[in-house]
């Protein structure tokens, strides 16, 4: 008997531990089959979820899209490592594995979107606040996270937005070449341009949004993000923009980035700011 009371004691304190602890796991993003084909059946859209303690979790969850040119994605610094830090700090972080669009921009659009309303139908079990549920995108993965912030609606519309040396405008010569043709494929026409450049879609009911990137960034134009603040402010939207020296593109969550640091600062202030 002795024995057994030890041993449920254990079993009870093992429970309260696997409670309390932190949690990552994988999950599919869609239950059949997506609405939006790439024509690549081996490309499949999937999320990687990192939830903090339940007694340190804020409430707050972001959906991450790593940036790649709609080429590949750099889901390590720009997306599982990012992850890690919102976990410790008792946000939610779901990392979005999107598909390659491959000249159709619906496919990583409806997979963004699907991972948001994924987060929001878990809301509860995760511990997250319905309300108060971002996304979070780099380089040509700021520009899917900032069309889902300007065109989504419902349960797909995020209630902040974080960018990264973000790709923003589709008008052609203005953002990024690769991710312009990866994206509209053969539907380059100036209709389809000016419906996916995020700058163009700003209003005031545009969620809140931190923008960061480099000066001397020559990959991804600088005039895209400071262009973007620049409707979100025109719109009065409450952002932050922070444009540091150097560094080029790319840095993600580089230490070696030389500003590192003060970024760090500037975006805890910024979550701390709401």
């Amino acid at each position: 008997m002795k024995h057994f009371k030890i041993l449920l004691v254990l079993g009870m304190l093992a429970t309260a531990v696997a409670a309390s602890a932190q949690e990552t796991f994988d999950a599919t993003l869609y239950n059949g089959r997506p609405t939006y084909d790439n024509g690549d059946p081996k490309d499949t859209a999937k999320v990687r979820v990192y939830l903090p303690k339940e007694s340190e979790a804020t409430g707050r969850a972001v959906v991450i899209c790593p940036g790649g040119g709609y080429d590949h994605l750099a889901i390590k610094k720009e997306g599982y490592d990012w992850a890690e830090f919102f976990q410790n700090n008792g946000i939610a972080a779901i990392v979005l594995k999107y598909r390659m669009p491959h000249g159709n921009p619906d496919v990583p659009i409806s997979d963004a979107e699907q991972a948001m309303k994924l987060v929001r139908m878990n809301a509860k079990g995760w511990h997250i606040d319905l309300n108060n549920v971002g996304i979070m995108g780099f380089s040509a993965g700021g520009h899917l996270a900032s069309t889902i912030a300007t065109q989504s609606t419902g349960d797909a519309k995020p209630d902040f937005q974080i960018l990264f040396y973000p790709v923003i405008t589709m008008m052609e010569g203005y953002g990024h070449e690769g991710s312009f043709h990866n994206f509209l494929g053969d539907n380059d026409g100036k209709k389809y341009q000016k419906r996916y450049s995020s700058d163009m879609h700003v209003t005031r009911v545009t969620p809140r949004a931190f923008i960061a990137l480099s000066d001397d960034d020559n990959v991804v134009p600088p005039s895209n993000g400071v262009n973007y603040y620049m409707e979100l402010y025109r719109n009065d939207v409450r952002a932050s923009l922070h444009v540091y020296p150097s560094g080029g593109h790319g840095w993600g969550s580089n230490l070696k980035f030389k500003y590192h640091d003060e970024m760090m600062l500037d975006f805890k202030a910024w979550l701390r700011s709401f």
